[in-house]
């Protein structure tokens, strides 16, 4: 296979490693004292950008020794991309601007749901009540586990009253 130094590969590696190094320097800014746990707030941070140096390490060692190694065809219909779906792309998006519109007000769960089922049409299925039904399920779920065992307040809405005092 002859060797080949793409500008592209060249480039995404230096982003992510310099992307590594900015978050490495923003890290050193953070105080790094811990409290109880002995933990500073430097501590994730720190960790994303020794990972995200190391990556951009790595693939820059990649790109410069032939290139990256399994990188799929350049051609589309190889590759088995698919066309633009501009019904899926309405539906997801719509379902993803709803619950931007209505956690505030509406709450989590209402939001929730109206996502899932956004998306899921979006994804082709046609069983709105049913899509709505479990988007409603998956929703209440994640509410209840933030709000009653993570201490997280997440916006009840207009099912405050069902809801007993959970949320906000």
């Amino acid at each position: 296979m002859a060797s080949r130094r793409s500008p592209a590969e060249i480039a995404l590696s230096a982003g992510v490693l310099v992307l590594g190094l900015a978050t490495a320097a923003a890290t050193l800014m953070l105080p790094g004292e811990g409290g109880y746990a002995k933990i500073g707030p430097n501590f994730m941070p720190g960790v994303v950008a020794v990972g995200l140096v190391a990556c951009g390490l790595w693939l820059l060692y990649e790109v410069l020794a032939g290139g990256w190694r399994a990188r799929p065809s350049d051609d589309p219909a190889e590759r088995g991309d698919h066309a633009f779906h501009a019904p899926g792309f309405f539906w997801v998006s719509a379902g993803l601007g709803a619950h931007l519109v209505l956690i505030g007000f509406a709450g989590f769960v209402v939001a929730g749901a109206l996502l899932f089922a956004g998306v899921a049409r979006g994804f082709g299925s046609a069983r709105l009540a049913r899509d709505l039904a479990l988007g409603v399920v998956i929703s209440l779920t994640v509410f209840l586990f933030f709000v009653r065992f993570l201490n997280v307040n997440l916006p009840a809405g207009w099912l405050a009253p069902l809801l007993g005092g959970a949320g906000i």
